[in-house]
């Protein structure tokens, strides 16, 4: 893979295009098709490797950020995983966090007090084609890959957890384990 070394700032009024959709960069062996590597010894104030910004002052739609992994080989991943994006936070060694540390944050917010249409802080989708199967897909999975153990599954604020003093059960969630028994999470239209 070649190599571009840029020195001071470099800027484009027209972006930076790395192949095209007709026309990709081929690459052949594992490795990072675009990498950057910085440390930081800043005590105050936010480092951030990249910042996007966009804003829409029309009746347009999109996102500042896009990325689609898609697969066409059979038996992807064999002894890996494939993933539309991966993000991590690690400590390590002496490092601790004296305030709150995520792997991912996804913030809903704004000064408009009436924002209209459906909006979340998270929206998961499918978007398989009819007539399959799946049976092993779900919209969100909780794994403990490393060999320490994660046991809470949510973190709420007391808001959200209402004493309920009896109510039938009307619906059930369907979740399944890791070994693939099914449990349902009983729920009620009954307000409490």
């Amino acid at each position: 893979m070649a190599t571009t070394t840029f020195s001071g700032p470099v800027v484009s009024q027209n972006g930076f295009i790395t192949g095209t959709a007709s026309s990709p960069i081929v690459e052949t062996t594992a490795g990072n098709v675009s990498e950057s590597y910085v440390t930081t010894s800043a005590t105050t104030g936010d480092t951030r490797l990249s910042y996007q910004r966009l804003a829409f002052t029309s009746t347009g739609s999109g996102e500042t950020y896009r990325a689609l992994t898609q697969v066409t080989g059979a038996g992807a991943a064999t002894g890996g995983t494939v993933n539309g994006a991966h993000i991590s936070l690690s400590i390590n060694g002496s490092g601790t966090i004296s305030g709150a540390g995520n792997a991912l944050r996804a913030t809903l917010g704004g000064t408009s007090t009436n924002p209209g249409g459906t909006i979340a802080a998270i929206q998961a989708d499918s978007n398989f084609a009819s007539g399959g199967t799946w049976t092993n897909a779900s919209f969100i999975r909780f794994t403990n890959s490393g060999t320490g153990t994660v046991a809470n599954l949510l973190n709420v604020p007391n808001a959200m957890v209402v004493a309920q003093v009896s109510a039938d059960s009307t619906h059930t969630i369907r979740i399944i384990s890791s070994t693939g028994v099914p449990y349902y999470l009983m729920a009620t239209s009954v307000a409490p």
